[in-house]
């Protein structure tokens, strides 16, 4: 048999398995987006007594336009200042960051600490550095550009009640949603990656990981598994599975809520997916050994992890799909049959996510028809991204940490 033939009909079969696998994350994500409105409302604040000290960990480089936007959010945290500890890693800033955070240290000295990086190498070189200055049972990780809601941390408290846990993930909001089509369809993307997605899984008990930014994680725990990985270029996913390797737990909390800009070009979008694709790719192959465990966290963490190299495997069922159905290439029916389905699987798909977002996008108007447009371009720049990605893997191309730009715009109202 042709071995082309074969691995056609791998790919095919993976997209398959893929899909099926995550029918029930979703259907459980999609219960659990019903019920968030209700939990949000329920809290009941720890005893002062029983609150952890929590130390903020922010690294910064070149963030003049940001930085004091977050720190103002940081001090206006609604949790005991004596409790609460923030320290602004410096990564080799040029711009008026360290003046602006100076500032900050100057007028509380006794909230705000900054420290100083001879040399510039990266997020997580910053925040392995930043930890020894750090005294908190809890250490949170806030990126530059977020804006943290005021209850943020009190209800990031309330879920550490349970020992068990060892990392939260909290949601990110889009920030400047409304400054163009991509920054939209980007802000509705990640509603239903964290939603529906990351909250299937939380509610699944499977794999949830850290997402870079708005998360928490016990410092005890940092000291049994390890600091942050100087080499990955995706730092959060690599630490998540680490975690899960050590039979830690890492729940998604949906009411634990931050503010942050996402990418409103496509040059902005391709540097920052690049990075985010490559890195979990190299997570992925890294921690290969977790599907040897036979327990569903670790298996589903390698599945979560294989996620950009699925992105290339559409790309490709989509491209096979389309040639048996203009009659380029002429297989047996099988092959036929699962190569147009997987083409039509992924139309459908898409086309549903288009007519989603068109009702979505108030008030409803023809003229949001152009989603379903958007959707098809959005989706096929993703997996050229990932296909890129796995390139520079492939081609073994030098590892560069590259922060995304950052421009201060606010477009939508923040709580």
């Amino acid at each position: 048999m042709d071995i082309l033939y074969i691995v056609a009909v791998g790919v095919l079969s993976v997209l398959y398995a893929w899909t099926l696998y995550n029918i029930p994350i979703l259907v459980s994500g999609v219960r659990h987006l019903r019920r968030s409105g209700k939990e949000r409302r329920k809290f009941s604040s720890p005893s002062k007594e029983r609150l952890p000290i929590v130390s903020i960990i922010v690294p910064v480089k070149d963030e003049e336009k940001v930085v004091g936007r977050l720190l103002d959010a940081l001090l206006k945290l609604d949790y005991p200042p004596e409790k609460k500890e923030i320290v602004i890693v410096e990564d080799g800033s040029v711009d008026k960051t360290v003046k602006i955070c100076r500032g900050y240290t100057d007028r509380y000295p006794y909230q705000v600490r900054l420290v100083r990086r001879s040399v510039s190498d990266g997020k997580p070189s910053a925040l392995t550095y930043a930890l020894q200055y750090v005294k908190g049972e809890i250490v949170a990780v806030f990126d530059a550009d977020s804006v943290p809601e005021p209850d943020a941390l009190m209800r990031a408290a309330e879920y550490f009640e349970d020992e068990s846990i060892a990392a939260l993930q909290g949601r990110p909001y889009s920030i400047n949603a409304d400054e163009n089509m991509l920054s939209k369809f980007i802000s509705y993307e990640e509603a239903v990656r964290y939603e529906t997605y990351l909250g299937g899984k939380d509610v699944l008990n499977l794999f949830v990981p850290l997402t870079g930014s708005c998360y928490f994680v016990r410092r005890s725990v940092l000291d049994e598994v390890g600091e942050w990985d100087d080499g990955s270029l995706s730092e959060d996913m690599e630490l998540s599975a680490r975690l899960v390797e050590g039979g830690y737990k890492i729940r998604y909390a949906s009411n634990v809520r931050s503010w942050q800009e996402n990418p409103a070009s496509l040059n902005q979008l391709f540097r920052q997916r690049v990075r985010w694709f490559r890195g979990c790719m190299e997570v992925s192959l890294k921690y290969g050994k977790l599907l040897k465990r036979w327990d569903r966290g670790c298996i589903d963490a390698e599945v979560t992890l294989f996620g950009p190299f699925i992105f290339v495997l559409f790309l490709l069922g989509y491209s096979l799909g389309i040639c048996t159905f203009l009659g380029s290439i002429h297989p047996d029916m099988l092959f036929k049959v699962m190569a147009q389905g997987a083409m039509l699987l992924t139309t459908v798909t898409l086309f549903l996510i288009g007519m989603a977002l068109f009702y979505m996008t108030k008030p409803r108007k023809v003229t949001n028809l152009l989603w379903l447009s958007f959707v098809y371009a959005y989706w096929s720049v993703q997996s050229l991204i990932a296909l890129c990605a796995l390139v520079q893997i492939v081609l073994k191309r030098p590892k560069r940490w590259v922060k995304t730009a950052k421009t201060g715009t606010i477009i939508n109202n923040v709580v």
